[in-house]
């Protein structure tokens, strides 16, 4: 007498194991064109972007490519600190200026003096134990970039993260209109960050921009007109208040989906033990939302210190360099200038740049949790 039990199972090993086949060619299918878009249009140019960084090649030479090994490296990040003596009369003696101190020559007299320091350029001036030194560089556009990309992420990060988490907890409420306010809230998000750069640049001009016109008329008149975009001192700020506004509601999307998550049962149970709004906000909101806030930090962060857009639209990059990103400086690089090889160096040392900070960012936020 047969074991219909053993029957079935050795009668449906074939069945199941075509399934299996069958399931996994659909998974091939189905994640291939993610998979080749990856390929092509961001694994297969990184490559290319490493390679192109150690040659010489640009759009239109006539010249062919050569080796150039890390020279553009060494033009890109070549940073010293040299110091600026006290100018002395013919006596020897320190020269001082109207107010009994002593003059310093200018950094670039100083440079072209020594043949070694001629492909430097200046960054930055500073006084450091009675003394005076120079910053300087080869490539001192990119470390004004960096900088100005440095400042942009510690302002936009907290401030487009918090305002996000605030809205996601409003709009979290069971009142009428919540479904209203999330649209209106997100609709940035899907708008063209052109064309919301072009509205902004209105907005901030300084004589018939609307911020200005609503200042002054708040303040009855005394609100002197401010040259948003034309000011080195606010111009990056400007920058950072739009990009907060503009990408603020895709966090708020992320922060919302965590807060549904939390369940209502520990609200509850918090309530009857007495707990308060913040005590519950401290407690079980905030823990409750540890995953997602890495992820929004991280997103933002990885965002912020990629900015071109809005910086290519509302500033080229200026007054005085004052809201130069990098990636701008590698596209002016690559393509106005047609050094594709030092555009491609720029972008590769952004990309380990990013992936580092992103690396170190995570770690901080997990504590002393495993990585995932």
């Amino acid at each position: 007498m047969s074991n219909p039990t053993f029957e079935r199972r050795t009668l449906g090993r074939p069945a199941q194991h075509k399934n299996e086949q069958q399931d996994l060619k659909s998974a091939v299918w189905m994640t291939l064109p993610a998979f080749l878009g990856l390929l092509f249009f961001i694994v297969l140019p990184f490559l290319l972007a490493v390679v192109f960084s150690f040659s010489n090649q640009r759009l239109m030479s006539p010249n062919p490519t050569e080796f150039v090994g890390l020279r553009n490296y060494d033009r890109l990040l070549s940073v010293r600190m040299i110091p600026i003596p006290a100018e002395k009369d013919s006596a020897g003696q320190i020269m001082l200026d109207e107010n009994g101190q002593p003059t310093y020559p200018r950094t670039r007299t100083i440079l072209r003096a020594k043949p070694a320091l001629e492909e430097f350029k200046e960054l930055q001036t500073f006084n450091l134990f009675g003394g005076r030194y120079a910053l300087i560089a080869k490539d001192a556009l990119f470390w004004m970039g960096m900088l100005n990309i440095l400042k942009f992420t510690l302002m936009v990060v907290p401030l487009q993260c918090g305002v996000a988490l605030l809205l996601a907890v409003l709009i979290n409420q069971k009142l009428p209109g919540m479904t209203f306010f999330r649209t209106v809230f997100f609709s940035p998000v899907v708008t063209s960050m052109v064309v919301i750069s072009i509205v902004w640049t209105f907005l901030y001009d300084r004589q018939v921009g609307l911020i200005n016109q609503i200042l002054s008329t708040v303040t009855f008149g005394h609100f002197t007109p401010i040259d948003w975009l034309g000011d080195p001192q606010v111009a990056l700020l400007s920058i950072v208040i739009m990009s907060a506004w503009q990408g603020m509601g895709f966090q708020m999307v992320i922060f919302l989906a965590g807060l549904q998550s939390i369940s209502e049962e520990l609200y509850e149970a918090a309530e009857l033990d007495g707990a308060s709004t913040l005590q519950k906000f401290l407690f079980i909101t905030w823990p409750g939302l540890r995953n997602t806030t890495r992820f929004v930090l991280t997103t933002t962060t990885i965002g912020a210190l990629g900015l071109f857009t809005q910086v290519d639209v509302m500033t080229q990059g200026g007054p005085n360099n004052s809201t130069l990103t990098v990636m701008m400086h590698a596209v002016r690089s690559g393509y106005q200038e047609q050094d594709i090889a030092y555009g491609s160096t720029i972008s590769v040392v952004l990309f380990v740049m990013v992936l580092g900070i992103a690396l170190v960012q995570r770690r901080l936020s997990m504590g002393g949790q495993k990585w995932a």
